[in-house]
C-alpha cells in the first residue's frame, strides 16, 4: 500500500498552500443574561378566573399580574 506523501509533492501546490489564508479561530458565543430590569417572554397556564380578574380593567393587565408578583417575591414595583 502506497502511503500519500504529508507535503505537497508539485511544487505550485505548495506554493498554493503557504499563501492559502489560515482560518480564523472562532470564539465561542458568550451567554449573555437579561439585565435584571428587562422583561422576558414566558408562556405560563393561569385559572380562567384570575385571568379574567387582571383582563377585566383592560389594557395593561399583563403589567398587573407583573405587579402582583413582584409583591409575593417581595419586590416592589
Amino acid at each position: 500500500m502506497a502511503m500519500t506523501p504529508r507535503r505537497p509533492v508539485n511544487p505550485k501546490d505548495a506554493a498554493e498552500a503557504l499563501f492559502r489564508p489560515a482560518p480564523k479561530p472562532v470564539a465561542p458565543a458568550v451567554e449573555r443574561r437579561a439585565p435584571p430590569e428587562v422583561k422576558e417572554m414566558v408562556s405560563i397556564k393561569l385559572d380562567s378566573a384570575v385571568l379574567e380578574h387582571f383582563q377585566k380593567d383592560g389594557p395593561g393587565w399583563q403589567d398587573r399580574i407583573n405587579d402582583a408578583l413582584r409583591k409575593v417575591v417581595g419586590a416592589e414595583a
